[in-house]
Formats: structure tokens, C-alpha cells, sequence
């Protein structure tokens, strides 16, 4: 469990226990309906985030050039499928971390990204090869 989730369960307690002392049951009833507010609101984010992405093809972007330019370390990986709209194509093995997902765009320009725990530790951007030269 990381310190953010840590945090954030002893906020909430500390949140209820203030509720309780200065307002009695109403308070913690009052407390509690905003926290549930707020986990709603995290997950109605989530589930658009995961429907967009569900309407497009694994591994589809409509510009790689843009979605690189958007990404930056640290970044969730609901994030940047909330960027490219569309799910990572899976690159690394199953379970295995750090993972690292490709996204691809009509003319073959993608990114690709590495993630450790669903943080976005780095990224490439590659462009397709160019046609060789023809003789005249």
C-alpha cells in the first residue's frame, strides 16, 4: 500500500473523528457523504475514462506526435489511456514490471511507454522508416 493511500485513509479518519467532535453522529454522517462523493467522483472519472477506450482499437492513437508531447513522468496509466482514448498495446510480458504498452497512429508513427507500478517512468517516440530512395 503506498503513502498516498495511507494518507489518505488517516485523513478521512481524522475527517470523521472531527466530524463526531464538533457536530455529534450528523457530523460523521455529514463527513461521510462527502467522502463518498469524492470516491465516487473518482471512479465516474475512471469508468468515462475506460468506455472511451473501449470504443477504439488496442494500441490506436489518432496522433502519436501529440500524445507524446502530452506525457510526462509520473503520469498514471489511466491518464494516458485518458490521452491516446484508446487502450495500450501490451508489449512486455504479463505481470511483469516495469510494463511497457505502444500506441500507434495511421501512419505508423508510435510511442511507447514504460510504466512501474502504473506510473509512466519514460517514453519513445519513433517514426516510421522512410521509403528508400527510387532511381530514375
Amino acid at each position: 500500500m503506498g503513502i498516498r493511500r495511507i494518507a489518505a485513509a488517516v485523513i478521512g479518519g481524522a475527517l470523521l473523528y472531527w466530524g463526531y467532535r464538533q457536530f455529534g453522529w450528523p457530523g460523521v454522517a455529514a463527513v461521510a457523504g462527502g467522502l463518498v462523493l469524492w470516491m465516487l467522483l473518482h471512479f465516474t472519472r475512471l469508468m468515462t475514462v475506460m468506455q472511451r477506450a473501449a470504443r477504439r482499437p488496442i494500441g490506436h492513437v489518432d496522433s502519436a506526435v501529440m500524445l507524446n508531447s502530452r506525457l510526462h513522468a509520473g503520469l498514471p496509466l489511466v491518464g494516458v489511456i485518458g490521452l491516446a482514448r484508446a487502450l495500450g498495446e501490451l508489449m512486455s510480458s504479463e505481470g511483469e514490471q516495469p510494463e511497457v504498452y505502444r500506441w500507434t497512429d495511421p501512419g505508423g508513427a508510435s510511442v511507447q511507454a514504460r510504466f512501474a507500478h502504473g506510473k509512466l517512468l519514460d517514453w519513445g517516440f519513433k517514426r516510421p522508416e522512410a521509403d528508400a530512395p527510387t532511381e530514375r
